[in-house]
């Protein structure tokens, strides 16, 4: 593809040219329960996903991720949810709207990603960012997943088209 992807916003509803983020409004743990599930056992914003099981409670967090694009000035944006401990998910709340809190926590990648397969067992390390911008999802650089080797090795342009073009037909489906 030499032309730019065009696409609808799905928040705004206009049209734009540069490259959509893959962004997903709730983690696969949220996705995978029963409507009831969602009205009952769960919470879920914008920013923070709870979800109260009969023995224990997952707790999750929207952040980014910018996967390298190593043949392209334009890298490929990706919106996706990490679980966190109870002892993370409780700093990060606290400082959420604290414009000069940086930290980092350990968390788990909790989205599947197209053309990745288990990737909710990713070990990551979040970082927070000044001025209330989304955490930073950086995958632990030792961990054996291909998921991983194209975070720090870098994809191709046509790669990162690819996986626009699937994810904006799987949205209009």
């Amino acid at each position: 593809m030499s032309k730019n992807i065009k696409y609808i916003c799905e928040c705004c509803g206009e049209e734009h040219e540069e490259w959509p983020s893959l962004a997903y409004s709730s983690p696969t743990h949220y996705n995978n329960l029963t409507e009831e599930e969602k009205q009952t056992i769960a919470e879920l914003t914008s920013d923070f996903c709870v979800i109260n099981y009969a023995d224990q409670t997952d707790k999750f967090i929207r952040c980014t991720l910018t996967q390298k694009v190593i043949d392209h000035c334009e890298n490929l944006e990706y919106g996706l949810w990490v679980s966190l401990s109870d002892k993370s998910f409780e700093d990060y709340s606290e400082n959420f709207n604290n414009e000069n809190h940086e930290t980092k926590y350990f968390g788990w990648l909790s989205n599947y990603p197209p053309d990745y397969e288990n990737t909710t067992n990713i070990p990551t390390t979040i970082y927070t960012r000044k001025g209330n911008s989304r955490a930073e999802i950086i995958p632990n650089n030792d961990f054996e997943h291909q998921f991983v080797k194209d975070y720090h090795n870098g994809i191709t342009k046509e790669e990162a088209e690819r996986r626009i073009n699937q994810m904006l037909k799987s949205i209009e489906k």
